[in-house]
C-alpha cells in the first residue's frame, strides 16, 4: 500500500499560511521527521488491516459469534489508534501523568493543539467517535459477565466507519503543519 501521507504541504512553498504553520510549531529535524512519518504508515498499515477484518466480519453480524468477532475487532481497532497516539506522544511530549485515567487523557491530548510542541492530531468530531470507540473498548476488556448487545456493537461499528473516512485527512493535516 502506497503511503497516503502528504509529501509535502500545500501547492506552493512559501505561503502565508506555510510561514504561519513554521512559527507556530517550529521546524522539525529532517531525521526525527522521517521516522515519525514511517512510524505513522506503519500503523496506517495495521489499522487498515483491522478496517478489513471488521468488513469480512459484517458478513456475520446476525450471529451471536459474528457479534463478538465484530467487538474483539473494535476492541483491536482502538488498540491501534492508540499505539498510533502512542508514536505521536512519544515523538513530541510523552507524559501522561495520571496512570489511573491514561487511556481518556491520551485521547484528549491527541485533540488538543500543544503551543510550540504540536498540533493536534485529530478534529473534534474524531475525538467524539473515537471517545465512543474507548468507551465501547473498556466495556469488551472488562465486562466478563457482560451479554454484549448487537444494537450496541452496530452503533460502534457505524461510528468507526465514519472514522475511517476522517481519520487519514487528519494525520495527512497534522504532518503537513510541519512541511512547511
Amino acid at each position: 500500500m502506497a503511503s497516503s501521507l502528504p509529501a509535502r504541504c500545500g501547492t506552493t512553498r512559501g505561503t502565508q499560511a506555510d510561514r504561519k504553520n513554521k512559527e507556530e510549531w517550529g521546524e522539525m529535524d529532517k531525521g526525527k521527521f522521517t521516522v515519525l512519518k514511517a512510524d505513522i504508515d506503519a500503523q496506517i498499515r495495521e489499522i487498515e488491516n483491522i478496517y478489513a477484518k471488521l468488513e469480512e466480519r459484517r458478513q456475520e453480524e446476525n450471529r451471536p459469534t459474528g457479534i463478538e468477532s465484530i467487538a474483539y475487532q473494535l476492541h483491536n481497532l482502538y488498540c491501534a489508534f492508540e499505539d498510533l497516539f502512542k508514536i505521536v506522544a512519544n515523538t513530541f511530549e510523552n507524559n501522561i501523568p495520571n496512570k489511573a485515567s491514561y487511556h481518556v487523557e491520551l485521547l484528549k491530548r491527541m485533540a488538543i493543539s500543544i503551543e510550540g510542541i504540536r498540533p493536534s492530531l485529530m478534529s473534534q468530531e474524531s475525538y467524539a467517535l473515537l471517545e465512543n470507540l474507548r468507551s465501547f473498548r473498556h466495556l469488551f476488556r472488562h465486562a466478563y459477565s457482560y451479554e454484549l448487545g448487537a444494537r450496541k456493537v452496530r452503533i460502534v461499528i457505524e461510528d468507526s466507519s465514519k472514522r475511517k473516512d476522517i481519520y487519514r485527512k487528519d494525520i495527512n493535516t497534522f504532518l503537513d503543519s510541519f512541511l512547511c
